[in-house]
């Protein structure tokens, strides 16, 4: 019964290519899904999505294709002056090639525009590559949210990103973006 998402199936090209970042669609949600079975162990559901989808300008969610294929995705959710990051996935034979990283800089430049003054998001604690990642976009540990992550019986860190409405957080952003272009 599973859908069946074409970029795992095969190898990238080795080196860059063209990522293209744009807003979730419905016709993308198959494909985020199928990626969400392969890197988280309680995937979101497709009806998730797509209730997140019509929650309207308090979400914002994107999809990363490279050649028209979904192979990456990452959600906002904004509420009163706070972006919360709710998810960010890429597929496997995608991964460490800086779809993460495009993925969350576009998410934060979102919720600056839609006002946020803050961002936060919880991350388990094992997963060191994302957060170095988020300490790269002047995440902070907060705190730990105990057995968060109950399905595999983890621990949560949250960590926060104050102040992302300022000159020198918008800094931060450009050389991120500089890197990301090199």
């Amino acid at each position: 019964m599973g859908f069946r998402f074409a970029a795992t199936n095969r190898r990238p090209p080795p080196g860059r290519c063209q990522v293209e970042i744009a807003p979730m669609r419905r016709r993308h949600v198959r494909a985020v899904v199928a990626i969400e079975q392969q890197v988280f162990p309680t995937p979101w559901s497709l009806g998730l999505y797509l209730s997140e989808l019509a929650m309207g300008p308090a979400r914002a969610y994107i999809v990363a294709k490279v050649g028209g294929e979904v192979v990456g995705y990452a959600g906002l959710m904004l509420a009163v002056g706070e972006g919360h990051v709710t998810t960010i996935g890429v597929a496997p034979d995608w991964q460490r090639r800086g779809i993460g990283r495009r993925l969350l800089w576009s998410l934060a430049l979102a919720a600056i525009e839609r006002g946020a003054e803050d961002l936060t998001l919880e991350v388990r604690l094992s997963n060191a590559g994302a957060r170095a990642l988020y300490h790269e976009f002047g995440f902070a540990p907060a705190g730990i949210r105990k057995n968060y992550y109950a399905e595999v019986n983890e621990d949560a860190l949250v960590m926060w990103a104050h102040g992302v409405q300022s000159a020198e957080y918008r800094a931060r952003l450009d050389q991120i973006e500089a890197r990301l272009r090199s």
